[in-house]
């Protein structure tokens, strides 16, 4: 597809529509509110600013800049001519691919560090007078790319500080358990091959277990991974275990086992009769579960997440098994130890996971029952689906980028937006910006000066084709990790 079609329709008129002489315009993106937020997303994770300008720029050069320019500005003026209804002029498009490079400048705050609501996170500014109209163009697909990588960046974070509450709480010693505690199983409910790979980074930057291949190919690309990258183990899906037969679930248990004689295999338990597994089929298999080299993990896939992995009663005691719930059925059938935090840590053999229709609200609840019934949090393994990462929207953290400075025939003009009908919430910035960390936090100065707005905490990623102070996902991941 044409470079050029990367944007809302009415992008196409709007560098007919600035004041005549206007030679810059300079625009910041920024999280205005968390109202629809998680709950304890009271920050934005900084994620997806490298990725997205990287594909921007090769998109640019391979689908415009690299193209004949009678070829690919002929197409755009048949294009906008027919939408529009009216011949279009493409002269500002051939003068940008005579240019031959995006001429922006992107400023950006450091990925992987928490940003308060309302402070800007990136900005761009166009670098050649020609070119004014290049800074808001871009707004549409820096946006459209943007909001989602954060977004589950910034939700992931906040399941990993759960995690770790309560492994602190009931098993400390195992916190690193943490960093595989909440698992990527969202790629087939996302909305399509590019959000999975954004939203499934954004995950990948703060947890290490995933499922969502495309990831590694992404990482390695746009942030420099090496070596291991995100893991997962070897599984079942429904299919398998109806091939199985229900006749014969016990014998595919067994056959799976003998398949996978080491390592962690997860089996999915409840395509029949969840209960029946775990009351009936473990103890059958109770010693060749605890004779085999590696852990055998039970996947419940239906149901309440709270009550199928902690069951109905609060307490641990006697009751029906959807009472007593996963864990407390497999310690019933294995056992384990009990840790110095006095907390019941199953046999290593066996553990449980729940991967459907998982969301912060109920991992919280999931950790507060399995403490309150005397189990340590990290007996279970959270697959954190799109229930979590497609339920979200650029609202989700009020996303927008707003232009707040132009010069006009050599003068700098300070520019907002301030809605009367408005609640507060598209209040924009004024002015020139910068960005200040204060006292470990993040902190907006506008209407600064230009000798001003070069210091601070915004750094520039991007210059007229050219990347620079580029980072790494190890970084990323050493800066999350130092704030959970």
């Amino acid at each position: 597809m044409n470079g050029l079609l990367l944007t809302d329709g009415y992008k196409t008129g709007h560098h007919q529509q600035y004041p005549k002489g206007t030679e810059e315009v300079y625009s910041n993106w920024t999280p205005r509110s968390n109202k629809y937020a998680p709950k304890g997303c009271d920050k934005v994770l900084s994620f997806g600013q490298q990725y997205v300008m990287q594909w921007l720029h090769d998109y640019f050069e391979n689908h415009f800049f690299s193209k004949p320019k009678d070829i690919v500005c002929a197409e755009i003026k048949t294009e906008l001519s027919l939408y529009l209804n009216a011949e279009y002029d493409v002269a500002h498009f051939e003068q940008l691919h005579d240019l031959g490079y995006l001429p922006i400048r992107v400023k950006s705050l450091d990925e992987g560090v928490e940003v308060p609501i309302r402070v800007p996170m990136l900005t761009v500014v166009n670098t050649a007078p020609d070119f004014y109209w290049v800074t808001n163009f871009l707004e549409t697909i820096l946006s459209t790319m943007l909001w989602l990588p954060m977004t589950s960046a910034s939700i992931a974070l906040t399941y990993k500080r759960i995690f770790k509450k309560w492994a602190l709480k009931t098993d400390a010693e195992n916190s690193a358990f943490i960093d595989f505690q909440g698992h990527d199983f969202s790629m087939r409910g996302m909305g399509g091959l590019q959000s999975a790979v954004a939203s499934g980074m954004g995950h990948a930057a703060v947890f290490l277990g995933s499922d969502t291949l495309p990831v590694i190919h992404g990482l390695r690309k746009y942030y420099g991974a090496e070596g291991f990258v995100v893991g997962s183990v070897n599984a079942t899906e429904h299919s398998v275990m109806c091939a199985g037969t229900k006749d014969d679930e016990i014998g595919t248990f067994r056959q799976l086992m003998k398949t996978y004689p080491t390592g962690i295999l997860s089996v999915v338990s409840d395509t029949w009769d969840l209960w029946k597994v775990l009351t009936d089929y473990l103890p059958v298999l109770k010693e060749e579960v605890l004779s085999r080299d590696g852990k055998l993990v039970i996947r419940p896939d239906s149901g309440d997440p709270v009550d199928i992995i902690c069951g109905t009663n609060t307490k641990m005691g006697t009751g029906t098994p959807v009472e007593k719930g996963v864990v407390e059925l497999l310690w019933d059938v294995f056992g384990g130890t009990v840790n110095k935090e006095g907390f019941k840590v199953l046999d290593p053999h066996i553990g449980a996971i729940y991967g459907d229709s998982i969301t912060t609200t109920r991992a919280a609840d999931i950790c507060q029952r399995l403490h309150d019934k005397g189990f340590a949090t990290t007996n279970v393994v959270l697959g954190i689906g799109s229930f979590t990462y497609q339920f979200n929207t650029r609202d989700t953290f009020g996303f927008a980028m707003k232009a707040t400075s132009v010069v006009v025939n050599g003068e700098r003009r300070e520019i907002f937006k301030d809605p009367i009908t408005d609640d507060g919430v598209k209040k924009s910035a004024k002015g020139l910006i910068r960005v200040d960390k204060v006292e470990g936090d993040y902190v907006l100065v506008d209407e600064v000066t230009e000798a001003e707005e070069q210091k601070g905490e915004l750094k520039v990623i991007f210059e007229d084709g050219k990347f620079l102070n580029k980072t790494t996902i190890e970084e990323i991941r050493a800066r999350i990790n130092e704030r959970v």
